[in-house]
Protein backbone atom coordinates (compact mmCIF):
# COMPACT_ATOMS: atom_id res chain seq x y z
CA UNK A 1 0.00 0.00 0.00
CA UNK A 2 1.58 3.29 -1.10
CA UNK A 3 0.83 6.02 1.43
CA UNK A 4 4.00 8.07 1.48
CA UNK A 5 4.93 10.65 -1.11
CA UNK A 6 8.59 10.10 -2.01
CA UNK A 7 11.01 12.98 -1.96
CA UNK A 8 11.62 14.55 -5.35
CA UNK A 9 14.51 13.11 -7.30
CA UNK A 10 15.38 16.14 -9.45
CA UNK A 11 18.72 17.89 -8.99
CA UNK A 12 19.06 21.22 -7.25
CA UNK A 13 17.73 24.07 -9.45
CA UNK A 14 21.07 25.85 -9.77
CA UNK A 15 19.75 28.51 -12.15
CA UNK A 16 16.94 29.46 -9.77
CA UNK A 17 19.31 29.49 -6.83
CA UNK A 18 21.64 31.74 -8.79
CA UNK A 19 18.79 34.13 -9.59
CA UNK A 20 17.76 34.23 -5.93
CA UNK A 21 21.35 34.91 -4.89
CA UNK A 22 21.59 37.75 -7.42
CA UNK A 23 18.34 39.27 -6.15
CA UNK A 24 19.55 39.00 -2.55
CA UNK A 25 22.80 40.75 -3.47
CA UNK A 26 20.91 43.49 -5.31
CA UNK A 27 18.65 44.09 -2.32
CA UNK A 28 21.65 44.16 0.03
CA UNK A 29 23.36 46.69 -2.24
CA UNK A 30 20.28 48.95 -2.31
CA UNK A 31 19.93 48.79 1.48
CA UNK A 32 23.62 49.64 1.81
CA UNK A 33 23.08 52.65 -0.48
CA UNK A 34 20.34 53.94 1.82
CA UNK A 35 17.14 52.37 0.47
CA UNK A 36 14.35 52.81 3.02
CA UNK A 37 13.02 49.29 2.73
CA UNK A 38 10.60 49.76 5.62
CA UNK A 39 8.89 52.63 3.81
CA UNK A 40 8.90 50.55 0.62
CA UNK A 41 7.23 47.62 2.40
CA UNK A 42 4.66 49.94 3.98
CA UNK A 43 3.90 51.45 0.59
CA UNK A 44 3.31 47.98 -0.81
CA UNK A 45 0.98 47.10 2.07
CA UNK A 46 -0.92 50.34 1.53
CA UNK A 47 -1.40 49.48 -2.14
CA UNK A 48 -2.82 46.05 -1.24
CA UNK A 49 -4.99 47.61 1.47
CA UNK A 50 -6.38 49.98 -1.13
CA UNK A 51 -7.66 47.10 -3.23
CA UNK A 52 -9.95 46.06 -0.36
CA UNK A 53 -10.50 42.81 1.53
CA UNK A 54 -12.69 41.24 -1.16
CA UNK A 55 -9.87 41.42 -3.71
CA UNK A 56 -7.27 40.25 -1.21
CA UNK A 57 -9.16 37.19 0.00
CA UNK A 58 -10.35 36.33 -3.52
CA UNK A 59 -6.68 36.32 -4.53
CA UNK A 60 -5.93 34.11 -1.51
CA UNK A 61 -8.55 31.64 -2.72
CA UNK A 62 -7.21 31.49 -6.29
CA UNK A 63 -3.53 32.37 -6.66
CA UNK A 64 -2.00 29.68 -4.38
CA UNK A 65 -3.55 27.09 -6.72
CA UNK A 66 -1.11 28.31 -9.36
CA UNK A 67 2.01 28.39 -7.21
CA UNK A 68 1.75 31.66 -5.29
CA UNK A 69 3.00 31.06 -1.73
CA UNK A 70 0.14 30.96 0.75
CA UNK A 71 2.47 32.49 3.34
CA UNK A 72 2.52 35.74 1.34
CA UNK A 73 -1.15 36.16 2.24
CA UNK A 74 -1.11 34.79 5.79
CA UNK A 75 1.91 36.84 6.89
CA UNK A 76 0.48 40.13 5.58
CA UNK A 77 -3.27 39.64 6.01
CA UNK A 78 -3.42 40.51 9.70
CA UNK A 79 -1.39 43.69 9.36
CA UNK A 80 -3.35 44.91 6.33
CA UNK A 81 -6.94 44.22 7.34
CA UNK A 82 -7.12 43.73 11.12
CA UNK A 83 -7.79 47.47 11.68
CA UNK A 84 -10.79 47.17 9.37
CA UNK A 85 -12.06 43.66 10.14
CA UNK A 86 -10.52 42.89 13.58
CA UNK A 87 -8.07 40.02 13.95
CA UNK A 88 -10.77 37.34 14.51
CA UNK A 89 -12.49 38.62 11.37
CA UNK A 90 -9.28 38.34 9.35
CA UNK A 91 -8.70 34.80 10.66
CA UNK A 92 -12.26 33.76 9.72
CA UNK A 93 -11.97 35.29 6.24
CA UNK A 94 -8.55 33.69 5.71
CA UNK A 95 -9.73 30.23 6.71
CA UNK A 96 -12.77 30.57 4.42
CA UNK A 97 -10.54 31.65 1.53
CA UNK A 98 -8.25 28.67 2.19
CA UNK A 99 -11.28 26.34 2.14
CA UNK A 100 -12.25 27.75 -1.25
CA UNK A 101 -8.68 27.29 -2.45
CA UNK A 102 -8.69 23.67 -1.30
CA UNK A 103 -11.91 22.95 -3.19
CA UNK A 104 -10.59 24.76 -6.28
CA UNK A 105 -7.29 22.88 -6.41
CA UNK A 106 -9.09 19.57 -5.88
CA UNK A 107 -11.38 20.32 -8.84
CA UNK A 108 -8.41 21.30 -11.01
CA UNK A 109 -6.50 18.13 -10.14
CA UNK A 110 -9.32 15.63 -10.34
CA UNK A 111 -11.21 17.03 -13.31
CA UNK A 112 -10.20 20.22 -15.15
CA UNK A 113 -6.41 19.85 -15.51
CA UNK A 114 -5.87 16.21 -14.62
CA UNK A 115 -3.63 15.20 -17.60
CA UNK A 116 -1.45 18.31 -17.29
CA UNK A 117 -1.07 18.07 -13.53
CA UNK A 118 -0.27 14.36 -13.70
CA UNK A 119 2.70 15.19 -15.92
CA UNK A 120 3.81 18.02 -13.64
CA UNK A 121 3.69 15.77 -10.56
CA UNK A 122 5.75 13.07 -12.25
CA UNK A 123 8.18 15.61 -13.68
CA UNK A 124 9.09 16.77 -10.20
CA UNK A 125 9.70 13.25 -8.97
CA UNK A 126 6.54 12.65 -6.95
CA UNK A 127 4.19 9.69 -7.25
CA UNK A 128 0.42 9.52 -6.92
CA UNK A 129 -0.62 7.31 -3.98
CA UNK A 130 -3.00 4.41 -4.47
CA UNK A 131 -6.17 5.17 -2.51
CA UNK A 132 -8.76 2.72 -1.21
CA UNK A 133 -11.64 3.11 1.21
CA UNK A 134 -9.47 1.62 3.96
CA UNK A 135 -6.35 3.76 3.50
CA UNK A 136 -7.81 7.09 2.34
CA UNK A 137 -7.40 8.78 5.74
CA UNK A 138 -3.79 7.65 6.16
CA UNK A 139 -2.97 8.76 2.61
CA UNK A 140 -4.47 12.20 3.21
CA UNK A 141 -2.54 12.56 6.47
CA UNK A 142 0.69 11.28 4.96
CA UNK A 143 0.57 13.80 2.11
CA UNK A 144 -0.44 16.74 4.29
CA UNK A 145 2.05 15.97 7.06
CA UNK A 146 5.04 15.10 4.86
CA UNK A 147 7.49 18.03 4.80
CA UNK A 148 8.72 19.16 1.43
CA UNK A 149 5.92 19.39 -1.15
CA UNK A 150 4.39 22.88 -1.42
CA UNK A 151 0.82 23.36 -0.22
CA UNK A 152 -0.72 23.44 -3.71
CA UNK A 153 1.30 20.42 -4.81
CA UNK A 154 -0.06 18.44 -1.86
CA UNK A 155 -3.59 19.38 -2.93
CA UNK A 156 -2.89 18.30 -6.50
CA UNK A 157 -1.51 14.95 -5.36
CA UNK A 158 -4.59 14.24 -3.23
CA UNK A 159 -6.93 15.32 -6.01
CA UNK A 160 -5.15 13.15 -8.57
CA UNK A 161 -5.22 10.25 -6.10
CA UNK A 162 -9.02 10.73 -5.85
CA UNK A 163 -9.12 10.95 -2.08
CA UNK A 164 -12.83 11.42 -1.17
CA UNK A 165 -13.63 15.11 -1.35
CA UNK A 166 -15.14 15.47 2.13
CA UNK A 167 -12.22 13.70 3.77
CA UNK A 168 -9.77 15.74 1.71
CA UNK A 169 -11.39 19.01 2.80
CA UNK A 170 -11.56 18.15 6.51
CA UNK A 171 -8.01 16.81 6.78
CA UNK A 172 -6.47 19.55 4.64
CA UNK A 173 -8.28 22.41 6.39
CA UNK A 174 -7.48 21.15 9.88
CA UNK A 175 -3.83 20.58 8.95
CA UNK A 176 -3.36 24.12 7.61
CA UNK A 177 -5.43 25.85 10.33
CA UNK A 178 -2.73 26.28 13.04
CA UNK A 179 -0.05 27.31 10.52
CA UNK A 180 -2.33 29.96 8.97
CA UNK A 181 -3.44 31.36 12.33
CA UNK A 182 0.12 31.37 13.64
CA UNK A 183 1.38 33.15 10.51
CA UNK A 184 -1.36 35.80 10.71
CA UNK A 185 -0.53 36.58 14.33
CA UNK A 186 3.21 36.42 13.71
CA UNK A 187 2.99 38.76 10.73
CA UNK A 188 0.88 41.25 12.65
CA UNK A 189 3.46 41.28 15.42
CA UNK A 190 6.42 41.62 13.07
CA UNK A 191 5.00 44.56 11.13
CA UNK A 192 3.98 46.38 14.32
CA UNK A 193 7.03 45.53 16.41
CA UNK A 194 4.75 43.81 18.92
CA UNK A 195 7.01 41.23 20.58
CA UNK A 196 4.11 39.63 22.44
CA UNK A 197 2.21 38.91 19.21
CA UNK A 198 5.40 37.53 17.65
CA UNK A 199 5.75 35.13 20.56
CA UNK A 200 2.10 34.11 20.31
CA UNK A 201 2.49 33.39 16.58
CA UNK A 202 5.69 31.43 17.10
CA UNK A 203 4.03 29.52 19.94
CA UNK A 204 1.09 28.47 17.78
CA UNK A 205 3.42 27.31 15.00
CA UNK A 206 5.68 25.49 17.48
CA UNK A 207 2.74 23.63 19.03
CA UNK A 208 1.47 22.74 15.56
CA UNK A 209 4.91 21.39 14.65
CA UNK A 210 5.02 19.19 17.76
CA UNK A 211 1.53 17.83 17.12
CA UNK A 212 2.31 17.15 13.45
CA UNK A 213 5.47 15.24 14.36
CA UNK A 214 3.62 13.12 16.91
CA UNK A 215 0.71 12.34 14.60
CA UNK A 216 3.08 11.51 11.79
CA UNK A 217 5.26 9.19 13.90
CA UNK A 218 2.41 7.44 15.72
CA UNK A 219 -0.27 7.23 13.02
CA UNK A 220 1.00 7.80 9.52
CA UNK A 221 4.02 5.49 9.78
CA UNK A 222 2.00 2.83 11.57
CA UNK A 223 -0.67 2.76 8.88
CA UNK A 224 1.75 3.10 5.96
Amino acid sequence: MQNEVPAPTKKLPLVKLGVLAAVALAVAFLVFRGLDYKALVQRGLDVVRGTGPWTFFAATAVLPAFGAPLSAFTITGGEIFAPLMTMPGVIAAMMFAIAVNLAFTYWLARYALRPVLSKVIKRYGYSIPSVTRENSLSVALAVRLTPGPPFCLQSYILGLAEVPFRLYMVVSWLCILPWAVGALVLGKGLFNGNFKLVLYGIGVIAVATIIVNRVRSRYVKRTG
